[in-house]
């Protein structure tokens, strides 16, 4: 139990992780350590957990790791917070008793958030309507295209109101320390992250690492501009011209800018995120290849097929079944030709 700031006594915050099948270990880790570190520091029981699934005993991480359950969904639970940590293959994974199961949690007045890709869970659900929200980069296509009319972001989280939704990896750390500053004096989130080695307490303003070549470009702020360009521009691609006008460059300057950085011609360079982008939704939506042909900037499917089986290996046929995306497998070790033609479509 705790104490308000009217000096009356609050019970700690009950916080329960629904774990998809295939979940991300270090996304659950990172998000029940602040929790953890929270009541050492205070020296009382600030906050407690507990792990729920719909398997009979046991959830299965993402790296075969064996995660013990506290509780099952037949089981009747009160809960202050509830948390989906997603993983692989989220649009598999996820069962109608989950939806119904979160959607009783919403309706007894818990929070509800999500871990990486948990945002499908709740999307799913119908309760993230009307929100803002946040996801892993991979999911974010599929998101997208199935959910048009919520407002997805690419932030790192996102709070909005009673819904707290974040990306992967270690960023749930820094989602529930910004949970607990609502919570906590500052020095007790300070603390949290000092114990945790957390030197920067990232905000939920910054964005997200989407596509790969960030790292490589960050002192190059014209070619990083015009890659952001290229991303945001995949269904109607611009030309090298227009490219290079926008960031006040000769069309010879931007060439050699992506020699020079990305060892690819921007033709070459534009191609690939476009063709990276058929194969998420190949992957991750039940889009028809008429839709994606058009969605990544191709003006007949005879032209997307030719380039899609040149550059990847397979027919986008034969590509589209089960299995873990893998949209970004060839990002480094391959790209087109430099014969390959772009802006024609």
């Amino acid at each position: 139990m705790q104490s308000g700031a009217n000096g009356a006594v609050r019970r700690a915050q009950r916080v329960g992780f629904l774990l998809m099948d295939q979940f991300t270990l270090i996304s659950l880790s990172s998000a029940i350590d602040p929790l953890r570190v929270a009541n050492l520091l205070s020296d009382r029981e600030l906050y407690q957990w507990c792990l729920i699934g719909s398997g009979e005993a046991e959830q299965v991480s993402s790296d075969g790791v064996r995660v013990k359950l506290d509780h099952m969904l037949s089981e009747d639970v009160e809960l202050d917070l509830v948390i989906v940590v997603g993983g692989i293959d989220i649009e598999r994974t996820v069962q109608k008793t989950d939806l119904a199961w979160l959607r009783k949690q919403s309706q007894r007045g818990a929070q509800i958030g999500a871990l990486c890709t948990g945002s499908y869970a709740l999307a799913s659900a119908g309760l993230l309507n009307g929100y803002e929200c946040s996801a892993h980069w991979d999911c974010l296509t599929l998101l997208t295209e199935q959910f048009p009319g919520i407002d997805f972001n690419s932030h790192l989280y996102t709070i909005d109101r009673d819904r707290m939704t974040c990306t992967g990896g270690t960023v749930p750390l820094h989602m529930m320390l910004a949970m607990m500053s609502k919570r906590h004096p500052q020095s007790l989130v300070d603390g949290v992250a000092d114990m945790l080695v957390c030197e920067r307490h990232r905000t939920d303003a910054e964005m997200q690492v989407i596509p790969m070549w960030s790292r490589k470009v960050e002192v190059q702020p014209k070619l990083k501009e015009v890659l952001q360009l290229m991303e945001a521009n995949l269904e109607e691609p611009l030309s090298l011209q227009e490219l290079a006008d926008y960031v006040h460059l000769s069309r010879r300057q931007l060439e050699r800018l992506f020699l020079q950085h990305l060892h690819s011609t921007p033709s070459r360079y534009y191609l690939k995120l476009r063709l990276d982008r058929a194969r998420r939704l190949l992957k991750q939506t039940s889009r028809s290849i008429v839709e994606i042909t058009s969605m990544c900037g191709f003006v007949s499917t005879t032209h997307f097929s030719r380039c899609y089986r040149k550059y990847m290996g397979v027919s986008p046929r034969s590509d589209r079944g089960p299995g873990v995306p893998s949209a970004y497998q060839l990002f480094d070790s391959e790209l087109p030709p430099e014969g390959a033609e772009l802006f024609s479509g």
